[in-house]
Parts: C-alpha cells; structure tokens; sequence
C-alpha cells in the first residue's frame, strides 16, 4: 500500500495494525495446549505467564504516563518501536519456554512493548477521527479483540506442525503493523506535544466527578474481561469433551468465541452513534454480568447449547470497552488524553491480574464456578454508573 492510499483510509489502517500488534497478547494462550501437552504446563503455569504479560502492560503504560511520552513524542513512532520490540521478546520465547524465569521475562517485556500499541493505538483514532469517536474505537477495541484471538487461529490452521510457528506468525504480523503505523504518521487533530509531564496530569480527570463513574465502569469492566478470554479455551475444552469430538476443535472454536467481539464492538459503536455511548455501554456490561451469573448454574444443559452461550458471552463481554473509552477520553483534558488513558487502562488491567489469579488457580477444583469470581465487575461496574444520565451531553457527545 501506498502512503497515499494510507492516508486516504487511516482508520482502516489503524485498526488492522492494532490487529496485528496485538497478536503478541495472547499468542502463548493459543499454544497453551501444546505447551501442556510438550512442556508439561499446568492451567496455573498458563495463568502465570498471562498474569506477567498484564503487569508488563501495566507497569508500561504507568512508565508512559509518568514520563508524558503519550503527549511528548509521535504516537505513531511510539506504537512502530513496540510492535517491533514486541515482535522480538515475543520471538524470543520460543527460544526459553522451558526455562520459566526467562519465559516470564520475555513475556512481562511483551507487556511492556503492548502499552506502546494499545494505549497509543486509541490516540492515532481519536487524532485520525475526532467525529464519532466511539464508533471509531469500536473499530479498535474490536481489533483488539480479534488479535486477542488470532492466536487461537494460528494455531487452528498450524496444527501437526510444531507450536513455534504460532508465536512466530504473531511477531511477523506485530512488525507488518508497526510498519504501516510509521508509514501513516499521526493524525491532524491531536494539539501539539505539551512538554513534561508527570503521574498527576494522567490523573487530573479523576477530580471530574463523570470520568470517575466512567472510569469505575471500566475497571469493573476489566476484572471481568481478561479472566475469561483466559478461561475461553478451558470452557470450550470442556464442552469439547463432552461432545466427544477432536481437540483440533478447541482453537478453532475459542477463536470464534472471543472473535465474536468484534461483531460487539462493531455493533455497539453504530448504536452509539444513535443511543449514546453510555447507553451502550451499561446494555452491554448488564448483558455478560447476567451470562456470567446463569453459566455455572446451566452447565447441565447439551454441549451444543453452552458453546451457543460462550458464542454470546464472547459477543457482549467488550462491547462496552469502546464506549467507555470514548466516554473518558470526552471528560480527560484534551492535552492529557493519552496519558489519562494510559494511567486508566493501568489501573484496570491492574485489576486483571487477580481476576486471572483466581480463576487459573481454582479451575481444576472448582471448575465452571470459576466464573461466580467475575461476578463483582459487572455488579460493581453498573452501580457506580448509576449517577450519569443518558442525555449528558457528554454522555452522548462521546459517541460523536
């Protein structure tokens, strides 16, 4: 593609690069089985290696925050340097996966290189598209989502050969990204570099009472979220098993559950053009609350049916994740929108980390009781919502 063509479709260039780029989130829980099945991991091995990714992209978007690299350098030079160092330690694990200390180095440095993509993949939308911006990152997030599961199908279609192939698949797509990022630039509509920064710019919109709602609508939003795509191709194994059918399955059928969230995000921001995004957003948190409460309850019910349910839940469980990104980037300060998004998607994947701690702990004494753990997200996600009103005009000028 040329630099005029890219310039011509920056959003669909964006997004394909988020896509890419964030192929290295997930790409060890794509092999998770052969890894099982080669290195002897256990489901609390899995957990670890995904818990270190998260405390990677954690400590990285806190380094992004507190030095004001969001708002002092080009974004797009900082999402091309992390797709290509993501690309590299991602490389790297195939070399160590037997030796955990330097897996988990390799993979917390992986987190580290996301906090330059994901973080800054929002900034290039809003800078590219400032009208209806959360239809926009629907595109995004939903982006997210699928190189959430591009893992999955990597190692769907490699199966019989080797599982390096997988994660080396993953860096070259990760470079391929970063590589039409740099090419594209940053966009027109962002306000120049303001100078140092520091931690309590990022947090300067914690003091307005809406982006504190949005952004506790959020956290809840991500205790809930990572644990189950970790717990994705557990539940299908299960249902898998019950059906007596090949394990080749099982990738291609996790894949398709937490694919589906693109069709959410998608769906979700051309409503919010119409509806709003907070009212997106609370439809979509309320829909995988009452999924994630009724599951372990109907775990009794055909194969074929719970695999429907998973179909769904993955379809509803980030729909609202652009909606509330929108909603918090309208109540940030326009000249600290990348380091408040940085230090709010911190904080939320902070709260990641013990969501996956417990599932990946308990799942072999509990099994799909698991799930009751995510149950405070949604609940405690709605009730700080409650104080905003559907015709703010932030509410739903967010959404445009």
């Amino acid at each position: 593609m040329t630099p005029t063509f890219l310039h011509r479709y920056p959003l669909l260039v964006i997004v394909l690069a988020q896509l890419c780029g964030t192929s290295l989130w997930f790409s060890v829980n794509g092999v998770g089985l052969s890894l099982s099945r080669d290195l002897s991991f256990s489901e609390a091995d899995l957990g670890r290696l995904t818990l270190t990714v998260q405390s990677g992209f954690i400590a990285g978007t806190l380094f992004i925050a507190t030095t004001g690299l969001a708002d002092r350098f080009r974004a797009s030079h900082i999402f091309a340097a992390s797709c290509l160092a993501g690309a590299l330690t991602n490389a790297g694990f195939v070399l160590v996966a037997d030796q955990m200390p330097l897996a988990l180095t390799l993979r917390f440095l992986t987190g580290l290189c996301l906090a330059g993509i994901y973080p800054l993949g929002m900034k290039l939308v809003i800078g590219w598209t400032p009208r209806y911006t959360g239809a926009a990152l629907a595109w995004l997030v939903g982006m997210l989502t699928l190189g959430t599961a591009l893992p999955h199908l990597l190692r769907g279609s490699t199966l019989g050969f080797p599982w390096e192939w997988s994660l080396l698949g993953a860096s070259i797509l990760a470079l391929l990204g970063g590589m039409g990022i740099f090419i594209l630039g940053d966009g027109p509509h962002l306000p120049p570099s303001s100078g140092k920064a520091r931690l309590l710019d990022g947090l300067a919109a914690l003091r307005e009472p809406r982006f504190r709602a949005v952004a506790g609508g959020y956290f809840g939003h991500c205790w809930e979220l990572y644990a189950f795509w970790t717990l994705t191709p557990f539940l299908v194994a299960r249902e898998v098993g019950r059906l007596d059918a090949q394990e080749a399955w099982i990738p291609w059928l996790s894949f398709t559950v937490i694919a589906l969230g693109l069709v959410g995000c998608v769906g979700g921001g051309s409503l919010s053009r119409r509806l709003g995004s907070l009212w997106v957003a609370r439809r979509a948190l309320a829909a995988s609350g009452l999924i994630c409460l009724a599951y372990p309850l109907m775990t009794w019910l055909p194969p074929e049916l719970l695999l429907g349910l998973l179909a769904v839940w993955g379809l509803t469980v980030i729909a609202d994740s652009p909606q509330f990104s929108a909603l918090a980037a309208a109540s940030a300060p326009r000249e600290r929108v990348g380091s408040t998004l940085a230090v709010m998607n911190a904080v939320g994947f902070a709260l990641t980390i013990p969501a996956i701690s417990l599932t990946t702990a308990f799942w072999e004494l509990q099994g799909a009781w698991v799930l009751w753990w995510l149950l405070p997200g949604p609940i405690l996600g709605l009730w700080v919502l409650r104080p905003l009103k559907l015709h703010d005009p932030a509410s739903e000028g967010a959404a445009r």
